[in-house]
């Protein structure tokens, strides 16, 4: 019987487990680029079998939160080269999870403190996260953007495919397109936020067709074997919001299975709530999202998220359900996760308060079991 701490190969990448580390966006880069305190932490959580980035912009315009990483410099390379460069040395696989926020952003972030993109010009019902002029960080709510226009198309999917190479040149083992909670591309995907007329909105593949380019763009640059994605089909993160998400994501799955990916990863139900909301009329259906996916031909690994414990996430894997598991919050508490889920022993309970900003409290302080009294 297949275990969650059996070995297994996701496309071009082979793994020791089936455990993955979450995107988990820390505000711990000043100045997008990553530092000798990142590299730390990532290495602590090497033990996983994949580690995925926190969410990381591939162009300044692709930035919505202050201090976090970037893929567009080159001293953000320089610092992401010292990242996995640390966790190969300790046996880990890591792959960047790329990321255009669109909407989810504040004109002070943005290029010449021009406004945030987006499908249409519809402000999201969210907030973002800002350095104060004292040093200190808050949320605040996210500007007003303004629709793309049709000829800057080719300039972001251009963006996506240069970070991918960039990714690749600065070590990392592959990259994750960022399609869910309520982004760029999640946002052309869903009908609450996009409302355009053109050849990206409208029909559902109209909506995603910006996603296929940028699958296009970047498998054909790096290859599919080390290219993964995450969506989220009924998340209301950032005011993500579709009435019939089942036909969407069916019609997404079936086309990403012409590409062998390393892996699709599916957040199920709300980012960090619950694992039953909805959105519309009807439950969602995982298990036949996967049949489709699985129908058109895709063998990519299957990766779930969002509430994993030890004893669903086993079962999971054992019965045939999912490939690999993603845990987030467990991570940021316990960087020997996968020891503590091996002998079922005790767990550090993550503090909140230091999730975003701040520096190695919180941070790359949490005990290990041997130094657990």
């Amino acid at each position: 019987m297949t275990s969650l701490f059996d070995p297994i190969k996701i496309g071009d990448i082979q793994l020791a487990n089936r455990i993955v580390m979450a995107p988990l966006t820390r505000n711990r880069s000043p100045g997008a680029v990553p530092n000798t305190l990142n590299a730390a932490y990532y290495e602590q959580r090497a033990s996983a079998g994949l580690l995925i980035t926190e969410a990381t912009a591939i162009s300044h315009q692709g930035q919505g939160y202050a201090d976090v990483p970037g893929l567009y410099k080159p001293e953000a390379l320089e610092g992401w080269k010292q990242v996995t460069d640390a966790v190969h040395k300790a046996g880990g696989k890591i792959v960047v999870q790329m990321w255009h926020v669109g909407r989810i952003s504040h004109d002070t972030l943005q290029p010449d403190g021009g406004k945030p993109v987006a499908p249409s010009a519809i402000r999201a019902k969210s907030k973002t996260y800002l350095i104060n002029a004292d040093g200190t960080g808050s949320f605040a709510e996210t500007s007003e953007p303004r629709a793309l226009e049709k000829d800057e198309f080719p300039g972001i999917i251009e963006d996506y495919r240069r970070a991918a190479r960039a990714a690749i040149d600065a070590g990392f083992d592959g990259v994750e397109i960022h399609a869910a909670n309520g982004y760029l591309i999640d946002q052309f995907l869903r009908s609450g936020s996009n409302q355009r007329t053109d050849e990206y909105g409208g029909s559902i593949e109209n909506r995603a067709r910006l996603l296929f380019q940028v699958a296009d763009a970047i498998t054909t640059e790096i290859g599919a074997g080390r290219t993964a994605i995450r969506i989220s089909p009924v998340t209301p993160a950032n005011d993500a919001f579709d009435p019939n998400p089942q036909p969407l994501f069916t019609h997404v799955v079936e086309g990403l299975a012409k590409y062998d990916l390393a892996y699709v990863h599916i957040i199920e139900g709300a980012t960090g709530g619950s694992r039953e909301h909805q959105q519309g009329d009807t439950p969602f259906d995982y298990a036949a999202l996967r049949a489709a996916y699985k129908a058109a031909g895709g063998k990519a690994a299957w990766m779930v998220n969002n509430g994993y414990n030890r004893e669903l996430a086993i079962d999971a894997v054992e019965d045939g359900k999912a490939d690999l598991v993603a845990f987030g919050k467990l991570f940021i508490a316990n960087p020997d996760l996968v020891e503590r889920l091996k002998n079922d022993t005790v767990l550090n309970a993550p503090d909140q308060a230091t999730f975003y900003g701040g520096g190695a409290k919180g941070y790359t302080d949490y005990p290990v079991l041997e130094n657990v009294a």
